[in-house]
């Protein structure tokens, strides 16, 4: 239905954003006759705002199940693409857009515990980029697909109506407030012209990290699911000498998901042991927790269903990765519920922050629960972000300037849910570019945002310590000393070994003495269309560029954003006997020879 669609419309469809864009209303895939299409178009800063609405002017009255408004496009055989939606694929927010490419982007649930992202889209090539999107104060259940053919990529916003939408005589359908952006680059500034947007208009705050976030952190994560409290605390030596400062106790510790009371084999009294004796080494503890997450089998699920999210059949909502339910995350009962349990971690067993995993964490269907007490069913997904309103605001009145991680393993992060975290995270990355890639997002919407790169393990050949530093991200690792647990199945147990060691002798130091996370992210290149992939951080009055490759044979690279006046000192910083040389005049150019990475140092 979708393909013969896109086929039907692409003439309607097909239109620079340069030009004034063409919006249509459709019915099983055809287009509506008899509704006239009013548009008003208001500057907003960076931003056009769309306001469209289709009018039936005629005397009969016509039915409407989807409308598609504010397309842009983008002509080019080189397309590029970033497409924040959220599903099972954990695919790339930014790709490439290649022949016949689809994707639908939608912002709701796209499965189970599936959904979310940032209501945005931008297509780029060398010439342009066009961007379109959203300008709403909450979510909506709404798509922002991209699609090709030909040389023409196009995006634009479709919104469905589950039944046919009447439209009478004299009567108007309005399409949800939306935004263009026209110009050139990639996502990046178009992203920050959103986010400074959402911040003018209905006060939406980047959130502001404090110092500890930007510490090293070392996840017990290593040890798996049967940790033992002694595993945790006998690493704390390797853990200070190797120069890290966090400790994240990981999943393993609870009864089940939604008993999150600690097990028989850790204990509330091992839980304390290990926070008391991370304190005592000088270190700072988060605890991993799968909050709005209850197994069927839990006891809090059995006691309280008021606390379940309902589904419009009167299930529960699965969330697939733990086998568990939904919590309704527009409730009272839930919130108090979960308000306790922040106290228990940081007051009762003293941990200093959290890490908040999995995907669920991004959205919910809507919750038909009376106990919930809402209007609408549709209030949960709209609303979703006051759950995390309250745990933040509850974590900082236990103990202030705690470190509040949210984790949506490997989605983009709901845009709504960022005023509410202090440490955005790489979730689970499936390589190393999407570990770059996830900075410079996080980096265009919340420049004060701390940026940890997740467990280097997760790197191309869970080596990859250029990827987390060059682009500002917060080193981390997993290792276990002196040895694995026996259970553990994960990179044959993640043990430290002497090639490990020696680069995390190297790698911390690096990253403790520039603090490239403190420093600010400038959208010098453009991603996908300039070669090599780069990264350019400023801080104390040095640029660091990070240069990525599979290999680089000496093709000249131009180093954007220096002063013409200046000889700036180039200093290859991580190698590991440092080289320095000269450049001067505007934009100069180098033709360095690299497998993997390239960084630099220029003052």
């Amino acid at each position: 239905m979708k393909k013969l669609f896109y086929t039907l419309c692409l003439a309607a469809l097909a239109l620079s954003c340069e030009k004034p864009a063409t919006d249509a209303a459709f019915l099983n895939g055809q287009a509506v006759k008899g509704l006239d299409v009013v548009v008003t178009t208001t500057p907003a800063g960076d931003l056009t705002l769309r306001s469209v609405c289709f009018v039936n002017n005629g005397t009969q009255p016509v039915e409407v199940d989807v409308i598609e408004t504010s397309p842009v496009t983008v002509e080019g055989k080189e397309v590029w693409s970033f497409q924040p939606s959220s599903t099972t694929n954990r695919k790339d927010w930014v790709l490439p857009v290649e022949k016949d490419f689809f994707q639908r982007n939608f912002l709701g649930m796209n499965d189970p515990d599936y959904g979310g992202g940032i209501p945005m889209v931008s297509i780029w090539s060398k010439d342009a980029c066009c961007s379109v999107g959203l300008a709403e104060p909450v979510i909506r259940q709404v798509s922002i697909p991209v699609y090709r053919q030909g040389k023409t990529t196009t995006a634009i916003i479709r919104q469905e109506f589950e039944t046919p939408v009447k439209v009478a005589p004299g009567d108007t359908l309005f399409a949800l407030k939306q935004f263009v952006i026209a110009g050139k680059g990639d996502f990046f500034q178009p992203l920050r012209q959103f986010a400074a947007y959402m911040h003018d208009t209905y006060g939406w705050q980047a959130p502001v990290s404090p110092e500890e976030a930007y510490e090293p952190v070392w996840c017990a994560w290593g040890y798996e699911r049967t940790f033992t409290a002694d595993e945790v605390i006998n690493t704390l030596p390797k853990v200070v000498e190797l120069g890290f400062k966090w400790v994240d106790i990981d999943d393993g510790y609870q009864i089940c998901e939604g008993d999150w009371t600690a097990n028989d084999r850790i204990g509330a009294e091992g839980m304390r042991r290990m926070t008391d004796a991370v304190h005592a080494a000088g270190l700072k503890a988060k605890i991993w927790w799968a909050p709005m997450a209850a197994d069927p089998g839990s006891a809090l699920a059995s006691a309280h269903p008021e606390m379940l999210l309902v589904t419009k059949d009167g299930t529960h909502e699965d969330i697939s990765w733990w086998d568990s339910w939904y919590l309704s995350p527009v409730n009272a009962h839930t919130w108090k519920y979960t308000e306790d349990l922040v106290d228990m971690f940081l007051v009762d067993w003293g941990f200093d922050g959290f890490k908040l995993d999995g995907q669920h964490l991004n959205l919910s269907e809507p919750d038909y629960n009376p106990a919930s007490g809402l209007a609408y069913p549709e209030e949960a997904p709209e609303r979703f972000p006051e759950f995390f309103q309250h745990l933040y605001n509850r974590a900082q009145y236990d103990k202030p300037g705690s470190v509040v991680q949210i984790c949506p393993c490997g989605c983009a992060i709901n845009f709504f849910n960022l005023p509410w975290m202090n440490q955005a995270v790489a979730s689970d990355p499936t390589s190393s570019a999407q570990i770059r890639m996830k900075r410079m997002a996080y980096a265009a919407l919340a420049p004060a945002l701390a940026y940890y790169a997740d467990h280097v393990e997760l790197s191309d050949g869970g080596l990859d310590f250029a990827s987390q530093v060059g682009v500002g991200g917060v080193i981390g690792t997993k290792f276990t000393w002196p040895k694995p647990n026996p259970d553990a199945t994960e990179n044959g147990g993640s043990l430290l070994t002497p090639e490990k060691e020696a680069l995390l002798r190297k790698w911390v130091p690096i990253y403790k003495e520039k603090m490239l996370s403190k420093g600010t992210y400038l959208n010098l290149y453009t991603y996908g269309i300039d070669k090599p992939e780069a990264h350019v951080i400023e801080k104390d009055g040095a640029l660091y560029y990070a240069f990525y490759a599979s290999a680089w044979k000496g093709t000249p690279i131009t180093l954007r954003g220096l002063d013409p006046a200046r000889t700036y000192t180039v200093t290859e910083y991580t190698a590991d006997q440092p080289v320095s040389y000269t450049v001067e005049g505007a934009n100069p150019v180098i033709t360095p020879s690299f497998e993997g990475n390239y960084l630099i140092e220029v003052l």
